[in-house]
């Protein structure tokens, strides 16, 4: 999608250029007229003939010549009446300025919706409504109302808050940051986050996509489009509301895990998105993509003339798992005879307090010509000798030489205002106030260096699957009104999609209880059968270990008892008996359907204390083989499952294959918007695992 009409317009009319200053449209019309803008620019007002030396018009229909964009700051109640206008002129886009519509309530969003009818009928495509605006440096355009007019850059920036993105402009331009453009984003009636970060992917001057985001309309979409411009270019995004508000009315342990945060964590690992947590993070990453190369490993060289800094990016850097590797002895040899003997030749590499911009230069020539090391920390802190801004040139120097390994500089305690400080921006050479800071950015480099390394991989088809026994086990359901699915259909649906699962059958009396568990084989475990009942344990419907025929019957009546003391109006249909499992490790693989995003996976540490422990990792579905062995790599319970204390490993791979199955299931069948086996026994590497306990819950719909 090129979305010219919006990023590089031949010509633009500001409908509602009011004469009032403290107005939007005043604003914004004086904006275009100080960005430079030089296409064609009409400011439409009604009841004015000129605004700032321009000739105003009464109607955007007066305008002679082509229009490409209209942007539009009058009241939303006639915000459609001039849409329509708008579309018998041939406008391209709209960007509507004007607040008062779905973000007001029932009148605005009905208010909202015929204005993007409006849209469709002529072909127009809308940003907006209630936003601040867009800005395209390399079109000389600013048409938004903040007070900030950005410089160019090669960072794009797309915000659904107007606020936040008048507050990010004055950043940029007190600490001298350029962009390419700055989209707000608004209500996004018709044009999304999405939308625009597929044009930007086009925009070779545009090295790096900073978002910040609320939520998303269509989540498939999103993702769908941001995996293939994270190929392309990175996108740095911070996501507010971090609370689970998304997973209403969860029976599982799976659905009380999950939540809409967990949602977009999911989806940003699917889409190569790197996410932060504040804008602190944001800005510390995209001053780095803007103009760094990506580093082709994690190995680090840190160069300081502190031993106290140099020992906390090492600290840092370990912690996350970047490497320090020794330089290759020869240049070790040409390092001791350049620098005193006192100076440090290990990583970090130190140069001593006393060091002048010539030892810097050194130390960096060995990093660039070592082909041990991808990338560069050099800190400095303002000791009396130092010669801080000679170092900065060394720095900017040393940049140039080197176009494959990126050089992050750590100066310390010194003025934002400093002619240090000032060199470094001037020259694109991001600097940090902490060597953490650092130390956390290279890790995000290198981990979108591995995104662009990775070859797109399609999720598997499992075939020999009983997909029909699946539907009318759901149809059965359904016309039951049930949502949740009994122990039985839940363990007949695993089986139908080949997930191992103990021996087991139904008994509807005491007497055939008694010979199901003869015929399986003792010892067996007993479990309620109830759509009513989800959570057997905590009623007393589960009894493990029954060794005798005798036992068995005796215990089929004391189920059903307890159950119609503690739950009176519970159906019940029988009690599964089922073969007891020898032990192994409990983990858990569930899915929950996200009302944004569609079916989310999750495995962890099974058992009882899943949501204590909450040791889990999610994907979205479908997963690919890989996705899910990163998942079960990013737990603790990988410790467990890869042998400790001289225990044999278990069978990764059979865990692999039933994250795979619960995928595919869930993404063939959207009626089901939970399902959980926990815990699934996992054995000795060659020996399987067993589904022990399978809930599944659909929906009413």
């Amino acid at each position: 999608m090129k979305l010219e009409a919006f990023l590089k317009p031949r010509s633009i009319a500001v409908i509602g250029a009011s004469r009032d200053p403290e107005k939007a449209g005043h604003k914004i019309f004086r904006n275009l007229l100080e960005s430079g803008y030089g296409g064609g620019l009409y400011p439409v007002n009604p009841k004015a003939t000129e605004l700032l030396g321009r000739k105003c018009y009464r109607s955007v229909m007066d305008v002679q010549g082509e229009v490409d964009l209209a942007v539009i700051a009058v009241p939303a109640k006639i915000v459609p009446a001039v849409a329509e206008e708008c579309g018998e002129k041939g406008v391209k886009g709209l960007v509507v300025i004007s607040a008062g519509f779905s973000e007001t309530g029932r009148e605005g969003t009905k208010l909202e919706r015929r204005l993007v009818s409006i849209c469709r009928d002529y072909g127009m495509r809308l940003q907006g409504p209630n936003c601040l605006g867009i800005i395209s440096t390399r079109s000389r355009m600013n048409a938004s109302f903040a007070s900030a007019n950005p410089q160019p850059g090669k960072i794009a920036f797309i915000s659904q808050s107007g606020a936040l993105g008048s507050v990010i402009l004055n950043w940029a331009n007190q600490n001298d940051v350029g962009f390419t453009s700055f989209i707000s984003l608004g209500n996004e009636a018709d044009l999304t986050a999405a939308d625009f970060i597929e044009a930007l992917a086009e925009d070779e001057e545009t090295r790096v996509i900073g978002l910040y985001i609320e939520g998303v309309k269509d989540g498939e979409y999103f993702v769908k489009i941001a995996e293939k411009v994270t190929k392309k270019k990175p996108i740095i995004a911070l996501k507010a509301g971090t609370t689970d508000v998304g997973m209403r009315a969860v029976s599982s342990h799976t659905g009380s895990l999950a939540g809409s945060d967990t949602a977009f964590s999911a989806a940003f690992k699917k889409a190569g998105i790197i996410r932060v947590d504040t804008l602190e993070e944001l800005f510390n990453l995209v001053l780095a993509f803007e103009d760094q190369p990506i580093p082709k490993g994690r190995n680090v060289l840190i160069i300081t003339n502190g031993g106290g800094p140099g020992i906390l990016a090492a600290d840092a850097c370990e912690k996350l798992d970047l490497e320090l590797p020794l330089l290759e002895h020869n240049l070790i040899e040409e390092l001791r005879s350049s620098l005193p003997p006192q100076a440090s030749l290990h990583n970090p590499l130190d140069v001593l307090g006393d060091a002048d911009e010539n030892r810097y230069s050194i130390a960096l020539d060995a990093g660039l010509k070592s082909r041990k090391i991808d990338a560069l920390i050099t800190i400095i802190t303002p000791q009396a000798m130092t010669p801080v801004d000679k170092v900065a040139e060394v720095l900017v120097k040393a940049r140039k030489r080197s176009s494959e390994k990126p050089i992050l500089a750590v100066f310390m305690g010194l003025d934002e205002d400093s002619r240090s400080i000032q060199t470094l921006r001037e020259n694109n050479i991001p600097n940090y106030h902490f060597p953490e800071h650092a130390a956390s950015v290279l890790r995000a480099m290198y981990d979108y260096s591995l995104t662009l390394k990775f070859k797109p991989e399609e999720p598997p088809e499992i075939s020999e699957v009983n997909d029909e026994f699946i539907k009318e086990v759901l149809v059965n359901a359904r016309r039951q009104g049930r949502v949740n699915l009994t122990i039985d259909e839940s363990m007949g649906i695993a089986r139908a999609y080949g997930i191992p699962a103990p021996r087991y059958g139904i008994a509807r009396s005491r007497r055939e209880a008694g010979r199901i568990a003869d015929a399986i084989g003792y010892p067996v475990a007993m479990k309620v059968v109830s759509p009513e009942i989800l959570h057997k344990t905590d009623v007393g419907g589960v009894v493990l270990n029954v060794g005798k025929r005798r036992d068995v019957e005796m215990n089929y009546d004391r189920i059903v008892r307890r159950i119609r003391m503690s739950m009176p109006a519970a159906a019940i249909s029988g009690v599964l008996i089922q073969q007891m499992a020898p032990p192994g490790k409990e983990v858990i693989v569930g899915a929950v359907r996200d009302p944004q995003f569609g079916p989310l996976i999750m495995f962890g540490l099974g058992g009882i204390y899943v949501n204590f422990l909450r040791d889990v990792s999610y994907r979205l579905c479908p997963t690919t083989r890989s996705e899910a062995e990163r998942m079960i790599e990013e737990t603790k319970a990988y410790t467990l499952l890869r042998g400790v204390r001289g225990e044999p490993p278990s069978d990764i791979e059979s865990i692999v294959d039933v994250i795979l199955r619960i995928s595919q299931i869930m993404t063939r069948f959207r009626e089901i918007v939970e399902m959980e086996i926990n815990p699934l026994c996992v054995y000795e590497e060659g020996k399987g695992c067993l589904a022990l306990d399978i809930r599944i819950t659909i929906s009413n719909k």
